[in-house]
């Protein structure tokens, strides 16, 4: 048994979806958040029951791109606000030390690392940063696609927390395919070894790769580990078909791959620790029965 790694959470918008929760494309996840709190509160309770360390706020789709302009400019910050408060609330009531990541999403589009612009993003990261700031434990960017978009985070999150002491997680997600030497390079093209500096030049203490598939993240991780001995590095992959991995953000609902139960993705998970990963958890598709899973086979 391998111990001492961290277990995170699992996909949200799908544990929504499989309670019932108001649930369609754009708005995914924030629509239980705009109609029915109640269920993300319900989905935070059931992957911290499952054993997750840590779990992450539902903010990830309070952005213009998912609920519209109209929406985010009435009812952004007030949503921001309430998806951190209720994960606070569910770490705080857990029976066991849980914390709260503050989640940072590609403002601008997910896997879309051509639609990023810093002024645009960072006037929507600062509304997500000012309404995060008092719930969350770390905070984290993720599904980044490239160096400049997480450069935005950092530069957002000084001008506005200044000297914040709370741990920075970079999360970035990676193409569909290895290249023709077994590499593994985020969806800008860019190399993790580009990426492991941005996250050290930036003061990150973590990097993580997530909402790819699982086949690549052992590569990333074996790259990670290589530029930097001391970094925690972190995996939580989706369960999307292959061919839906390449589809776009709010251009329909993905199909989920078969071989991705708890057994079949522990299994995946087990080669990333042996990579050298110290942080495990799931994406799109992954739900508690997942977390139950890593948490038994990784238990502290």
């Amino acid at each position: 048994m391998i111990s001492n790694i961290k277990i995170l959470d699992g996909g949200m918008g799908r544990e929504l979806a499989r309670m019932g929760a108001p649930f369609r494309q754009p708005e995914w996840s924030a629509l239980a958040l705009i109609q029915a709190p109640e269920f993300v509160r319900k989905a935070h309770d059931a992957f911290i029951a499952a054993g997750s360390d840590v779990i992450t706020t539902n903010s990830y789709a309070v952005v213009p791109f998912h609920v519209g302009e109209n929406v985010f400019a009435e009812q952004g910050a007030a949503l921001i606000a309430l998806s951190g408060k209720l994960a606070r609330e569910a770490a705080d009531a857990a029976k066991t030390p849980v914390k709260v990541a503050g989640s940072l999403p590609p403002v601008l589009g997910s896997y879309r690392p051509d639609l990023f612009e810093p002024v645009a993003a960072k006037t929507l990261l600062t509304v997500l940063v000012e309404n995060l700031k008092d719930t969350v434990d770390y905070w984290l960017a993720e599904t980044q696609s490239s160096v400049a978009e997480v450069e935005a985070v950092r530069e957002v999150l000084t001008d506005v927390l200044g000297d914040d002491r709370r741990p920075l997680w970079f999360s970035f997600t990676l193409q569909d395919q290895l290249t023709g030497d077994g590499h593994a390079l985020l969806r800008s093209g860019e190399s993790i070894e580009q990426a492991v500096d941005a996250a050290q030049r930036l003061s990150a203490s973590a990097i993580l790769f997530n909402c790819s598939r699982p086949e690549v993240m052992a590569a990333a991780v074996r790259a990670a580990r290589a530029a930097n001995t001391s970094f925690d590095i972190g995996v939580y992959a989706n369960a999307f078909e292959p061919a839906d991995n390449k589809r776009g953000a709010n251009e329909g609902l993905s199909k989920m791959r078969q071989d991705t139960d708890p057994a079949g993705y522990l299994q995946f998970a087990e080669d990333w620790v042996a990579q050298g990963a110290t942080m495990v958890g799931g994406c799109c598709g992954i739900g508690p029965a997942h977390i139950a899973a890593l948490k038994n086979a990784f238990s502290q």
